[in-house]
C-alpha cells in the first residue's frame, strides 16, 4: 500500500496472483482420506481433568535452554530478520504438486511447494532479507563448511490440522530455543524467535491445503541452518542458510505399529559424551549413528537403545528420548528419564511429559541416572510396569523389549490398558488437534 492509502499496481498483481493460486488449489486433490466428521466437537477445558492449570505449571517449570526474549544473542551477530521484512514468490500453477492420500505417507519422502529461506553475511551486516518462495533446490559453493566440517544443525516441528480445521503448532517457542543454542555452539548466527516463528507460520497459511485433513498424519516442518562461507579451514562460517522446508508425514516407523517396539542394546557403541553436544540437534550427532541402526534392523529389531559409560547408562531410544515407569525399591511408582546432563537432548515432548506427569502426580517423576544393571533387576523382580520413548516425530512410542548382552528383557508395557504412555499420547494429541484448548498449541491464522 502507498503512501496516500492507495494499493499501488504492483499490490493488485499480487493479490489477484494470491487469488488464482488459491483457486488452481481447489483443483489439486487435498492430502486426505476425507474431512474430519463433523459430529467432533472440541471439548471444553473443564470435561478435560487436571489440565486446566498446566499453563502455570509449564511456566513454572523452566526448560533447559532460554526461551524467546530471555536469549541472549553474540554481540557480533549483527542486523536481525524480521516478519515485516519478509517478501513472498508463491509457486506458478504449472509448479504446484498433486496432494498425497494421507494413508501414501511414509516419513520425509515428499515435501510441498513452498519454502523458507534467509541469508547471513557478516561482512554485509547480518541477516539478509527473507523470502518465501517455490521449492527448489540449493546452489552453494564446493568449499562450503557445511560439506566439509557439518557446519549445520536442525529441527523438527509439526502443524496439524485440528477437529475444528484450524492448524496449529505445538510448543515452537522451545524449537527456537534450542535450535538458537545449537548455532551459538556451531559458530552459526542466531536469529529472533518470535520473527522466525511468524515466518514459518506464514509458510504454512500459504500451504495449508498439505496439512493433512486427518489425525493420523500432520505436517513436517523442518527447520535448517547450514554454515555456506567457501572456504576450507576449521572456523565459524561468516556465512549462512536458514532456509525450511515443509513435509506430510503419517506414521513415523513404516507399516502399521501395533505392538512396542524391539531394541538393541549394544555397549561397544554411544551417542555422545560429556562435554560434547549431545544436547544439540546437529547432523553430526545422526551420521554415526546410521551403522548401529543397520545392524539393528539386521538382527531384527527396529531401533537401538543408547548406552554410556562404564556402567551402561540409559540415555536415548533411537532419536527419542525415553521413559521408564516401575515401581522402585522404596515400593513407589516412579516415572524416571534420564538427566539433562549434556548427553542427551532437551526434547520438547520429554519436557512436555514431565510437566503432565508433575502436574497429575500420579506417581513420583524424577529426572536421574537409570543404568541397564538396575534395569535388568528391576524387570527380573517384575516392577517395571512400562517403557516408552516420546519424540516430535513419533509422540509416544511404547517399548516391549530389549536385547542386551546376549539376552531377551521381556517389558510389559502393552499389558496394562491404563498405561502412562497411552494417558501420555492422548493427552498430547488432544492438545495439538485441537480436542482441548492449551497454550501449547499455537493456531495459525
Amino acid at each position: 500500500m502507498s503512501m496516500h492509502g492507495k494499493k499501488s499496481l504492483p499490490y493488485i498483481v499480487r493479490k489477484v496472483f494470491e487469488i488464482q493460486h488459491k483457486l488452481y488449489q481447489q483443483h489439486v486433490r487435498m492430502c486426505s482420506t476425507g474431512r474430519l466428521q463433523e459430529a467432533l466437537k472440541i471439548e471444553d477445558e473443564q470435561d478435560f481433568p487436571k489440565i486446566n492449570d498446566l499453563k502455570a505449571q509449564a511456566e513454572e517449570t523452566q526448560y533447559y535452554y532460554p526461551v524467546g526474549k530471555s536469549f541472549k544473542h553474540d554481540a557480533d551477530v549483527g542486523e536481525q530478520f524480521t516478519y515485516s521484512q519478509l517478501r513472498v514468490r508463491l509457486a506458478g500453477p504449472h509448479q504446484l504438486q498433486p496432494k498425497p492420500d494421507a494413508d501414501d505417507l511414509q516419513f520425509g519422502k515428499i515435501f510441498t511447494d513452498h519454502m523458507f529461506k534467509a541469508t547471513y553475511h557478516k561482512r554485509l551486516g547480518g541477516w539478509q532479507t527473507p523470502e518465501i518462495c517455490p521449492m527448489e533446490n540449493l546452489v552453494i559453493h564446493p568449499a562450503a563448511k557445511v560439506l566439509h566440517y557439518a557446519v549445520e544443525l536442525f529441527e523438527g516441528m509439526k502443524a496439524f490440522r485440528g477437529v475444528d480445521g484450524k492448524i496449529r503448532l505445538f510448543r515452537p517457542d522451545l524449537n527456537m530455543a534450542r535450535m538458537n543454542a545449537s548455532a551459538q555452539r556451531s559458530g552459526l548466527p542466531s536469529f529472533e524467535p518470535e520473527e522466525f516463528i511468524k515466518c514459518i507460520s506464514r509458510l504454512v497459511s500459504i500451504d495449508q491445503e498439505w496439512v493433512p485433513h486427518t489425525e493420523s498424519a500432520s505436517l513436517y516442518i523442518r527447520p535448517t541452518l547450514i554454515g555456506i562461507e567457501p572456504t576450507l579451514g576449521v572456523a565459524s562460517s561468516d556465512s549462512a542458510l536458514l532456509y525450511t522446508i515443509l513435509s506430510p508425514v503419517g506414521g513415523y516407523f513404516a507399516g502399521k505399529q501395533t505392538g512396542g517396539v524391539s531394541l538393541l542394546a549394544d555397549p561397544r557403541f554411544t551417542r555422545s559424551w560429556p562435554g560434547g553436544v549431545g544436547d544439540k540437534k546437529m547432523g553430526s550427532n545422526y551420521a554415526g549413528t546410521i551403522h548401529v541402526q543397520k545392524e539393528a534392523t539386521k538382527q531384527g529389531f527396529q531401533q537401538v537403545l543408547w548406552l554410556y559409560g562404564d556402567d551402561h547408562q540409559v540415555t536415548e531410544v533411537g532419536t527419542m528420548n525415553v521413559f521408564v515407569h516401575m515401581i522402585n525399591e522404596h515400593g513407589e511408582r516412579e516415572l524416571i528419564t534420564p538427566p539433562l546432563n549434556g548427553l542427551i537432548l532437551p526434547g520438547i515432548v520429554r519436557h512436555s511429559i514431565l510437566g503432565l506427569a508433575r502436574e497429575w502426580n500420579q506417581c513420583k517423576v524424577t529426572e536421574r541416572k537409570i543404568t541397564m544393571h538396575e534395569l535388568k533387576k528391576a524387570i527380573y523382580e517384575n516392577r517395571v510396569l512400562e517403557m516408552f520413548g516420546a519424540g516430535t516425530a513419533c509422540v509416544v512410542s511404547p517399548i516391549e523389549r530389549i536385547f542386551y548382552m546376549g539376552e531377551n528383557l521381556l517389558i510389559p508395557t502393552m499389558e496394562n490398558s491404563d498405561s502412562v504412555w497411552i494417558q501420555m499420547r492422548n493427552t498430547l494429541l488432544d492438545i495439538q488437534y485441537g480436542r482441548v484448548k492449551h497454550p501449547w498449541a499455537i493456531e495459525i491464522d
